[in-house]
């Protein structure tokens, strides 16, 4: 018995040997805005999401999504007022799970994505508001119109990606529009006029 209890614990440090072994290797994760260094950063696709709610009747809430966005953030976290970003979200990627929805979102009777292929969030202005918070305001292109609209913004963490072995700087933003003020007045207002965006963005250096 007392072998056969030596041969589990030893089967059982073998074992948990190298998942210690990557847990130790995991980079910090850093949290201080303030020290995320300053530079230019892409937008990392595959773990950036755009997501929208909106009002369906006023029974539910109705959400979709958008991926493949692409973009640049200028950061400089010494001086934000400095710092710039650049978001371009490809309309044909809406997703909202209804393949029908999604096709009609893409017509000419919501978004038209094949004259309008792109959405487009140009900042104008970055103002700080806490430690790791910040208002963005720019320029948002939607369907033809272009209307100043402001995003809240937190900076959730930064450092090195350890399976990519990139620094990466993830911020949280949400925001609220009128979709009536880019075109978009299809069912208002039995679907919603009020819009909330929620994105989820990775920078890589």
């Amino acid at each position: 018995m007392k072998y056969n209890i030596k041969t589990i614990a030893l089967g059982a440090a073998l074992l948990a040997a190298p998942v210690l072994a990557q847990a130790q290797a995991v980079p910090p994760i850093n949290t201080n805005a303030a020290a995320v260094p300053a530079a230019t950063y892409s937008i990392e696709p595959s773990h950036t999401r755009v997501l929208f709610a909106v009002s369906h009747m006023s029974f539910t809430t109705w959400y979709g999504e958008f991926t493949h966005v692409s973009g640049t953030l200028n950061l400089n976290p010494a001086s934000l007022a400095t710092s710039s970003l650049d978001i371009t979200i490809p309309v044909n990627t809406v997703s909202t799970t209804n393949a029908k929805l999604d096709g009609e979102l893409k017509s000419p009777v919501w978004f038209d994505a094949n004259k309008y292929p792109t959405i487009e969030f140009k900042s104008t202005k970055i103002t700080r508001t806490g430690e790791n918070t910040a208002k963005v305001t720019g320029d948002l292109t939607f369907h033809g119109v272009t209307a100043p609209e402001t995003l809240d913004v937190t900076f959730n963490a930064s450092g090195v990606n350890f399976l990519t072995k990139q620094y990466t700087v993830g911020f949280n933003a949400s925001g609220l529009i009128k979709r009536s003020a880019f075109n978009q007045k299809t069912y208002v207002p039995i679907i919603g006029d009020d819009v909330t965006l929620i994105i989820s963005a990775a920078f890589v250096k």
